[in-house]
């Protein structure tokens, strides 16, 4: 039953677009990031930490203040550029086998 559910999870979040998303109620898309995002990565920005999600065509970066402990802004992206900040994070010393 897990398994389905992660299935459909995937499968809803697959059904839109970068710009579908923007244009989403906060809320909703908290809603898809929680139960259909795949996450990659996390960096620190000033006060804040921000957390890499993957869709299906796009990347979402959610940005957390621990010290107001909420979530200050949802910023998604579809140009590979957007992810440069998160390349100091990758290490390529374990694809040498």
């Amino acid at each position: 039953m897990a398994r389905y559910f992660v299935y459909i999870t995937e499968i809803y979040l697959t059904m839109y677009t970068l710009q579908d998303f923007r244009i989403m109620p906060f809320e909703k898309k908290c809603d898809l990031i929680t139960f259909s995002g795949s996450y990659l990565s996390q960096r620190t920005l000033g006060e804040c930490k921000v957390f890499l999600y993957h869709a299906s065509k796009f990347f979402i970066e959610v940005f957390y203040s621990p010290k107001h402990q909420k979530v200050l802004m949802i910023n998604a992206f579809d140009k590979p550029i957007g992810l440069d900040p998160y390349l100091d994070k990758i290490s390529l010393e374990d694809l040498n086998g």
